[in-house]
């Protein structure tokens, strides 16, 4: 099975920024290959020690609330580990260890927050973001800001309720017909 120092060398380094969003095949499949025992393993409670410093927490983070977003793409599956992201986020950030972690890597203690349906949560992610990525952080607090709106807006994330088999309301059908989180994105740009 993988340690942290596989995680954060596969995720940093071989994926990279530019593969870290980016939907498709690809990386989904790398990640699948390599990585669905270690998720499991992170469901089931396994991986908690992991959760004591900077490296060790960011792989968790990363396994956690990462790496199920590529193993599970438009199944319930994909947020399954939220609840440990969010717990180890919580902790990793009280401690200061997403301080040692340089920018843009850094932004992945925030992300269990921003993918977080609790509003207090969402607030936390952009004032993370906003005060402690300075030099990279821009993109990521448009997306905090995004997910925040989302948030205020329609008190969950409606781009989840077909994998979460949640009935949509008339507004957020109306929301996703016109383009949900992507159109959303494009027009609190301008």
């Amino acid at each position: 099975m993988a340690d942290p120092i596989d995680v954060l060398d596969f995720w940093l380094g071989e994926v990279g920024p530019d593969g870290w969003y980016a939907r498709g095949n690809a990386v989904d499949d790398k990640v699948r290959a390599r990585y669905l025992d270690l998720w499991q393993a992170a469901l089931e409670g396994g991986l908690e020690h992991w959760v004591d410093g900077a490296p060790g927490a960011l792989a968790y983070l990363i396994v956690t609330d990462q790496f199920p977003r590529n193993l599970f793409r438009d199944d319930p599956r994909s947020f399954a580990t939220d609840p440990q992201a969010r717990a180890a986020s919580a902790r990793a950030i009280a401690a200061g260890w997403d301080l040692d972690a340089p920018e843009p890597e850094r932004q992945f203690f925030y992300l269990p927050l921003m993918h977080s349906e609790d509003p207090e949560d969402q607030a936390t992610c952009i004032a993370m973001v906003a005060n402690r990525m300075p030099d990279t952080g821009a993109d990521t607090l448009h997306h905090a800001r995004v997910h925040a709106e989302a948030i205020r807006r329609f008190g969950r994330f409606p781009h989840r309720n077909a994998a979460l088999g949640r009935q949509s309301t008339p507004d957020e059908a109306q929301f996703l017909a016109e383009g949900g989180y992507p159109a959303l994105v494009k027009a609190m740009r301008a």
